[in-house]
């Protein structure tokens, strides 16, 4: 039992802390979705390989390749838990705040001290 100390990390553990801030209603339902769809998976020991993850992960969940789609925002029903913007997903907030958060703590995990 020579390595038990050694303990993989999923990719759950880059969703916490939450943001304090969100584009739209949606979005925290969007990365909590994330999350979710991510708890069992280990962390890729490249980050370009987890960024890639976070993208078809997001992809799956929204319909929306944020690369591609230029839309700001989407309504997703699957996403609407009240409020006035419910189920709105700012694209926008996902491409400049939200998915570079990710990325950095991916970096953070996965390049050596």
């Amino acid at each position: 039992m020579a390595h038990d100390d050694a303990v993989a990390v999923t990719m759950a553990s880059l969703f916490d802390p939450e943001p304090e801030r969100w584009g739209l209603r949606g979005d925290p339902h969007v990365w909590r979705a994330l999350r979710d769809r991510l708890s069992g998976t280990d962390v890729p020991a490249s980050p370009d390989e987890a960024v890639a993850l976070l993208r078809t992960a997001f992809s799956g969940l929204v319909g929306v390749d944020l690369a591609h789609d230029p839309a700001s925002s989407v309504y997703r029903e699957s996403f609407a838990h009240g409020g006035m913007s419910s189920g709105m997903v700012s694209l926008d907030t996902w491409r400049e705040s939200l998915m570079p958060l990710l990325a950095s703590r991916v970096r953070a995990l996965t390049t050596p001290s």
